[in-house]
């Protein structure tokens, strides 16, 4: 005899035990083999003319694995500036400016330190005759500003129509006019910059190592940290959509996935060399630049949400994971509501994503009601 009650609550169960499974499997995204070990039940369990205590749709149509994670926007290329040379700071640009080629960054007794765009560092004075690196882009900036028209960027060599360039780029700040460049006149970076904040205050003593500003690139960019058992759902290049602060979205693509920190595979496992903190996941830094980086406005260090899209599976019948039940025969199955009756069907599980799972089997089609726990 069967007791009421009895067959919805453990539909119940065996939803909820079937959903744990699954939601525990598709944490990672992909593709996943499940194992059921639920009891088996008797036919008193379940009858057939029993009708779920709601339903939902089958669906046929793209499922993606993406996961959804939560980032910080912010600035790329972070960097500090230390002073080149001794003397009292009278000038220094404000937090949050933009500096481009040949502005200031900030002054030292009154002399001007501009920005030159470049790779190597400002390590020397540069005057007639010395051959490098620096010298090549020291004359490709005389060049773009228009001090050196006739210079050969290509050439290293800081040659005599290098010193007119560099006479003509002086007059046009009215310093004098020397035909040299100071170790302490120029800054090179890689390209415009943002200031971030200033490490040193007007009327400080600067002097060589002494940082003077803390400065970003100017592009917008988004940080975010994964698991580093997760880490292979972000890979360089994949399509993201970012949600951020104060309503709307932008695309982007995944620059960048950090190293897992040495050990890391071990950690959380019990192994020697203690020390604590062996509890603690590792964490991988996954870097977002924006397809157009104007759409990228908010505050920085502003809280976003960042939508991987991982893999996407085309034209696929999906149920809501939720609709899965546990079988007594192993595997797992759905309740399909026809016309005021509900029979059980064992599906083949492939795809999770975005709360559904893709199906096989079963005789499913798109628009066929499963049975659903009530929300």
């Amino acid at each position: 005899m069967n007791r009421p009650g009895s067959r919805g609550g453990n539909r119940r169960g065996k939803w909820l035990l079937a959903g744990l499974a699954v939601l525990l499997a598709a944490t990672g995204g992909g593709y996943v083999v499940l194992e059921d070990r639920t009891p088996d039940r008797t036919g008193d369990d379940r009858s057939a003319g029993a009708l779920p205590p709601d339903a939902a749709p089958v669906q046929r149509g793209d499922l993606s694995s993406g996961l959804q994670v939560e980032g910080t926007l912010g600035y790329a290329k972070e960097r500090r500036l230390n002073a080149a040379g001794p003397g009292v700071l009278t000038w220094i640009a404000d937090a949050g400016a933009a500096v481009e080629r040949d502005g200031r960054l900030y002054e030292v007794n009154g002399r001007p330190v501009r920005l030159m765009y470049g790779a190597s560092p400002m390590y020397r004075p540069l005057k007639a005759g010395d051959k490098g690196e620096d010298v090549k882009q020291l004359k490709r900036n005389l060049q773009a500003l228009g001090y050196g028209t006739g210079l050969d960027p290509e050439d290293g060599t800081f040659t005599e129509g290098t010193v007119t360039a560099v006479k003509r780029w002086q007059k046009a700040h009215k310093v004098k006019q020397t035909g040299e460049v100071g170790k302490e006149d120029i800054a090179f970076a890689s390209g415009p910059q943002r200031v971030q904040r200033a490490e040193a205050a007007i009327g400080d003593e600067a002097g060589p190592g002494k940082p003077v500003l803390t400065l970003t690139g100017t592009e917008r960019i988004v940080r975010f940290q994964m698991d580093a058992g997760q880490a292979d759902a972000a890979k360089t290049g994949d399509e993201v959509t970012v949600s951020l602060p104060g309503g709307g979205t932008a695309t982007g693509k995944i620059d960048s996935v950090g190293a897992p920190p040495p050990g890391s595979e071990n950690q959380g496992g019990g192994g020697s060399g203690g020390g604590g903190g062996g509890d603690k996941k590792a964490k991988v830094e996954v870097g977002v630049v924006f397809d157009d980086p104007a759409e990228a406005k908010g505050p920085d260090r502003s809280p976003v949400s960042v939508s991987l899209t991982g893999e996407t599976r085309k034209n696929v019948l999906s149920v809501p994971v939720n609709a899965l039940l546990a079988l007594s025969g192993g595997g797992f199955g759905v309740q399909v509501v026809e016309n005021g009756t509900v029979r059980e069907v064992k599906v083949e599980l492939g795809m999770f994503g975005q709360g559904r799972v893709e199906v096989t089997g079963g005789g499913l089609t798109d628009g066929m009601k499963v049975g659903v726990p009530k929300i």
